[in-house]
């Protein structure tokens, strides 16, 4: 994976927990002399999925729940990072931003060679409901898509219902998930 998923789970330990926290996940995961890490720099998938088991026993968190919350996360961090202006231009809705993740990823593979990106396909039930099917190389990152999933949510000023119904990590071809959405505001009035 590449620095900026890296750099971006120690802005979320660093922001929530501390630096020291930090520091002590660091050392868990056996990367202490990683002073920081390059964002454009492609680090073996090893070094993430250490320091999120890494993470799991500081903070005494289960894996699902970290990743779920660093999906969320990714969301805001990423526009911050100066990728905001790219993830308007993959849609102005929660439904048609899904739609375009692979566009958006195929785009961000240009900056990033080395990208080697899940896919999505959506199968739309109707005006507020579809079906997200994941495919990934990586194994046991279905939790960051549901926080993802809801960080869109929030961007897009929607509420969202993910529920996971298929599972690649118990037998099935891949992951998917249902998803019910509405705006937000329609529930305001």
């Amino acid at each position: 994976m590449y620095g900026l998923v890296n750099k971006a789970i120690q802005d979320m330990v660093c922001k929530y927990h501390g630096e020291d926290t930090w520091e002590t996940i660091k050392r868990k995961a056996e990367l202490e002399d990683i002073d920081f890490f390059i964002g454009m720099d492609s680090y073996a998938d090893d070094v993430t999925y250490r320091l999120v088991e890494a993470a799991c026993e500081v903070l005494n968190t289960p894996a699902h729940e970290i990743l779920k919350a660093f999906g969320e996360y990714w969301v805001n961090y990423t526009a911050e990072e100066g990728y905001g202006e790219l993830l308007a231009s993959a849609g102005t809705s929660l439904p048609q931003f899904i739609e375009n993740l692979d566009n958006l990823h195929a785009r961000v593979g240009l900056s990033f060679s080395e990208l080697c990106p899940p896919s999505f396909e959506c199968e739309h039930q109707n005006d507020h409901s579809m079906k997200l099917h994941y495919q990934s190389n990586r194994k046991g990152l279905a939790p960051m898509v549901i926080g993802l999933l809801h960080g869109l949510g929030k961007r897009f000023h929607t509420n969202v219902d993910v529920i996971q119904t298929n599972f690649r990590e118990q037998g099935d071809p891949h992951d998917i998930f249902s998803i019910k959405y509405s705006d937000s505001q329609s529930n305001d009035q």
